[in-house]
């Protein structure tokens, strides 16, 4: 019978081997998850995150007080952000700015906007969800977004009513919700209401798991509202769940300083900043 002191030394290498293990399964140095920040007001998107004088300058001339930031992925529509870095994040943090980020991965193979179809998801979507997921979540890392922030993952409009396509598209977005919920993070979704929004609507009444946590949801020319969204069931993402970007493309100067925007009402979780 092994003496109690070898067994001690076989217990304490046998811990340290596991965490090991532990250390390499997981990707990203904040963990676990702090609780989610919740954000109720309104807010912004731009292609570009503008300039820190910028929004010092709209913080102190508008109501916005979140802006949502394209931070990863290979289907941005401006890959090359010039300002972004962990630095710009503290800045707008202590500008006392909210911060959404955006993940624009592949897109839906039935995705409509032409400008979308060349990065489209593959033969394989679990595994590329997977992929894109590890990939939004180092990223988020990197910049210093901590783990129990939501990751915002864009696809564009697309034809859900396609059998085939709609699946591949389903899978993908599940896949990459798990992987990004694994890892400490809150999934969440952004889509045309009409489209990918009814899409995991009608998944979450057919009791699908894996589904993103929020739903960001594009309606425009309507008043704004999280609550008032015809495709979500009242009681769908709530509380704290939603944001809507009720208008888009639109250009406001505050402050001498100019930007073209999309406009969103947020309730929803708002990233946390180290």
């Amino acid at each position: 019978m092994p003496r109690p002191r070898k067994i001690i030394g076989y217990l304490v290498a046998l811990m340290a081997a596991l965490a090991q293990v532990a250390a390499q399964a997981v990707p990203v140095t904040a963990a676990p998850g702090e609780r989610p920040s919740v954000y109720r007001g309104r807010g912004f998107d731009s292609c570009q995150a503008p300039p820190l004088t910028t929004l010092n300058a709209w913080g102190a001339a508008t109501s916005y007080g979140a802006v949502g930031v394209y931070y990863a992925g290979r289907g941005r529509a401006c890959p090359h952000q010039r300002y972004l870095s962990h630095r710009w994040l503290t800045g707008a943090r202590d500008l006392g700015w909210r911060v959404l980020p955006v993940y624009v991965g592949s897109q839906s193979p039935c995705v409509r906007a032409a400008s979308k179809r060349g990065n489209p998801i593959g033969y394989y979507p679990w595994d590329q969800g997977e992929e894109e997921g590890l990939d939004a979540v180092r990223s988020a890392d990197d910049l210093g977004i901590a783990a129990g922030s939501p990751l915002y993952l864009d696809m564009e409009a697309y034809d859900y009513g396609d059998e085939e396509c709609g699946g591949t598209t389903l899978d993908f977005v599940r896949s990459w919700s798990g992987t990004v919920s694994r890892h400490g993070y809150i999934p969440g979704f952004y889509s045309s209401a009409e489209s990918g929004v009814r899409h995991m609507e009608l998944a979450r009444r057919d009791g699908l798991g894996d589904l993103p946590e929020v739903v960001w949801f594009a309606r425009w020319k309507v008043p704004a509202s999280t609550d008032s969204e015809r495709v979500l069931s009242a009681a769908s993402w709530q509380p704290h769940r939603r944001i809507h970007q009720y208008a888009g493309n639109v250009t406001e100067t505050h402050g001498g300083r100019k930007l073209t925007i999309d406009r969103n009402a947020i309730d929803a979780p708002v990233a946390i900043i180290h």
